[in-house]
């Protein structure tokens, strides 16, 4: 399903305005994606969190090079589904 199709969807559910809704979905993605930028998770209950996850630096090889590099520890997004979640998944 894609975001024009979620949109779709709500606008039928709820009768809102498509630009209404557009607009919201768009507030929503950018205000996670700030939080988590900011180091902050976001947790919303009963559906997950979108959490920031530390990486360990690593040693990596370049096979065709055949070197040796260090790969710096850094931050990844997550998301963990809610215990809700995943038995409707099930």
């Amino acid at each position: 399903m894609t975001k024009a199709e979620i949109i779709t969807e709500i606008t039928k559910n709820t009768g809102l305005n498509k630009e209404d809704v557009a607009n919201t979905i768009e507030s929503l993605m950018e205000t996670i994606k700030n939080s988590l930028a900011n180091k902050e998770n976001v947790y919303l209950r009963g559906f997950g969190s979108f959490i920031i996850k530390q990486r360990a630096e690593k040693t990596a090889r370049n096979i065709s090079k055949n070197i040796t590099m260090i790969v710096p520890a850094n931050s990844i997004p997550a998301f963990k589904p809610a215990d809700v979640f995943m038995e409707v998944v099930k």
